[in-house]
C-alpha cells in the first residue's frame, strides 16, 4: 500500500501530466505534501461563472484511508460551504455509515478518490447546490426562496471579489 506521502506525490505528478479542466492544484510549499492550494474556475452557465476561487486541501497523515479537508480561502456564498469556507459534501465525509442516515456509504469518502474526483465533485456542487443538507443555512434559504434576487447578488459580489484578488 502507498503511504500518504507517496499517494500525494502520485496525484501531483498525474495532475501535472494530465490537467483537468476547471481547476489547477499544487503544493502550497514544496516540502509539505499534505497541504495543497487549488484554484477553481467558476463553472460556465452558473452564477459562479467567471470567478476564480482559491481553496486549500489539507490531507491527513493516514490519507488515502481518510479524506482531506477543503476550505475556500476566497469568500464564497454557497449552501454547501460554511461561513468559514469549509466545504461540506459527501465525498469529503469520513468513510462508513452516516449516523443520520442521509448519505449512503458509497457516497462518502473512499480511498479510490483523488484530487481530480474531489475537484470534479466541488465543481458539480457549485453548479448544483444541495439545499437539503446545507453547511450555510442562510445561503440555502436564499437559494431556495430568492435564487434570482438576494442569492444571485451575493454570489455576483463574491465572483467580482474573486476576480480582483485571484492572483494576489
Amino acid at each position: 500500500m502507498l503511504t500518504s506521502q507517496q499517494s500525494s506525490e502520485k496525484h501531483s505528478f498525474k495532475l501535472n501530466k494530465n490537467p483537468v479542466e476547471g481547476f489547477s492544484a499544487g503544493l502550497i510549499e514544496d516540502n509539505d505534501l499534505y497541504r495543497w492550494e487549488v484554484l477553481i474556475i467558476g463553472p460556465p452557465d452558473t452564477l459562479y461563472e467567471g470567478g476564480v476561487f482559491k481553496a486549500h486541501l489539507t490531507f491527513p497523515k493516514d490519507y488515502p484511508l481518510r479524506p482531506p479537508k477543503m476550505k475556500f480561502i476566497t469568500d464564497i456564498w454557497h449552501p454547501n460551504v460554511d461561513k468559514n469556507g469549509d466545504v461540506c459534501i459527501s465525498i469529503l465525509h469520513e468513510p462508513g455509515e452516516d449516523k443520520y442516515g442521509y448519505e449512503k456509504p458509497e457516497e462518502r469518502w473512499l480511498p479510490i478518490h483523488t484530487v481530480e474526483t474531489i475537484m470534479i465533485s466541488v465543481i458539480s456542487m457549485l453548479a448544483d447546490p444541495n439545499g437539503d443538507s446545507p453547511a450555510n443555512v442562510d445561503a440555502a434559504k436564499e437559494w431556495r426562496e430568492d435564487r434570482h434576487g438576494a442569492f444571485k447578488r451575493k454570489v455576483a459580489r463574491c465572483v467580482r471579489k474573486s476576480q480582483e484578488t485571484a492572483f494576489e
